[in-house]
């Protein structure tokens, strides 16, 4: 059975954006650190689907499409990675929306990621947003949660984890940027 991964940009304090979804602090200027960089390439490459929430999905296509084409950026393989793999965007409210390899999904979301998850291939990446992770959490479907911790406290904003959840600790790596990926799965 496939696992449904969830990476996720953190801070210190639990937020996963501002209070009014800004991601400014995600990326500090002359801070990148080519091994960060690998690690989130590596658990992408290990995922052959993509799942997103409807408020997240133009921003995220539009961005990766965009840094795709853009042969001096050091994302560019990710990019192209994610532009080309298959996306599944949630959404009660659109039937379509324009993108490579996107489809749309209106069905029961708890029943939906388990017959992608029971389905054969890769594993399963979710990257956001916020209300889409926190309703895939509160159903219990994500088997691994990868967490980049950044350097940096907002003292408010979104969070995630809407009760108690308590998660066995994996694996942790530090980053020469000051990052830390922290791999947790379900106790």
């Amino acid at each position: 059975m496939r696992k449904l991964i969830l990476q996720m940009q953190i801070t210190l304090d639990g937020f996963v954006a501002g209070p009014n979804g800004e991601g400014d602090w995600v990326v500090v200027p002359g801070k990148q650190d080519p091994a960060a960089l690998q690690a989130t390439m590596e658990l992408i490459y290990s995922c052959d689907t993509l799942l997103l929430g409807r408020k997240n999905t133009r921003p995220f296509v539009d961005h990766w499409a965009k840094t795709a084409d853009q042969p001096e950026s050091p994302w560019q393989p990710f990019a192209r990675y994610v532009t080309n793999m298959r996306k599944i965007v949630f959404s009660k409210t659109e039937t379509a929306i324009a993108g490579p390899n996107l489809e749309v999904e209106n069905g029961d979301l708890a029943t939906v990621v388990n017959e992608l998850k029971s389905q054969p291939g890769n594993d399963i990446m979710v990257y956001g947003g916020v209300n889409f992770v926190s309703s895939l959490i509160e159903l219990d479907l994500v088997d691994e949660y990868n967490f980049i911790v950044n350097p940096v406290a907002m003292g408010n904003g979104m969070q995630v984890f809407k009760e108690r959840k308590i998660l066995q600790l994996k694996s942790s790596r530090a980053f020469a940027n000051g990052k830390v990926i922290n791999k947790y799965v379900r106790s």
